[in-house]
């Protein structure tokens, strides 16, 4: 990130609710909105419509460029679609029940501070972080002095964006976790990142 002379605002959250080909087993496929997905998308937009956004961005994944396109036409915006920003993978397991312990068990070991623990055929934490921190980073770089929303996912938000921030527990998410069209807030300068508020919920069946 270059040097910010004034802070980017930077909306995070996760995108809509959303359905798959095949339930019950984990997956790469990009999902599309369920119609409640799409009503949180409107309260979304509905909720930060006052913050003056300047851009709205989204993950390359068909549930989040959904989620942002709503968001971006109830704002009177365009939608930037950037890589960087999409879920992580599940590699190998892909099509195995959605119960299966083995992402999980993953997802916790970043949380712990191994980040060099990958799923197989799939990334590490640090290759998850990098490539989240540097999208967050390019977009914080354009939109100085300004509020932007991005749509993301749960998983790489958790893992990401507390790592991120330089005021904020690397494990956050542990206990609180991201529902649906809930943003969390970051500020962006030459100091670094401080994340404001995030929308957790002790409740895990949100995720």
């Amino acid at each position: 990130m270059s040097d910010l002379q004034c802070p980017a605002t930077v909306l995070v959250a996760r995108h809509g609710d959303a359905r798959y080909p095949v339930r019950g087993v984990l997956t790469d496929h990009g999902g599309s909105l369920t119609e409640l997905g799409r009503a949180q998308s409107v309260a979304l937009a509905t909720a930060v419509r006052a913050r003056r956004v300047a851009a709205v961005y989204a993950s390359t994944m068909a549930r989040a460029e959904a989620t942002g396109g709503i968001v971006a036409d109830e704002l009177g915006l365009r939608l930037h679609v950037v890589a960087g920003l999409q879920e992580f993978s599940v590699g190998a397991l892909e099509g195995v029940p959605y119960t299966d312990p083995r992402p999980q068990r993953i997802f916790e070991a970043w949380l712990d501070g191994d980040l060099d623990a990958s799923i197989p055929g799939g990334e590490s934490g640090l290759e998850v972080i990098a490539r989240c921190e540097a999208a967050l980073g390019a977009i914080a770089d354009v939109h100085r002095g300004e509020t932007v929303v991005v749509i993301s996912h749960g998983g790489v938000m958790s893992v990401s964006l507390p790592r991120l921030a330089d005021n904020t527990p690397n494990d956050l998410a542990r206990a609180r976790f991201l529902p649906n069209c809930a943003p969390a807030e970051l500020t962006a300068d030459g100091d670094g990142w401080l994340l404001h508020a995030w929308p957790g919920s002790t409740d895990r069946t949100v995720v």
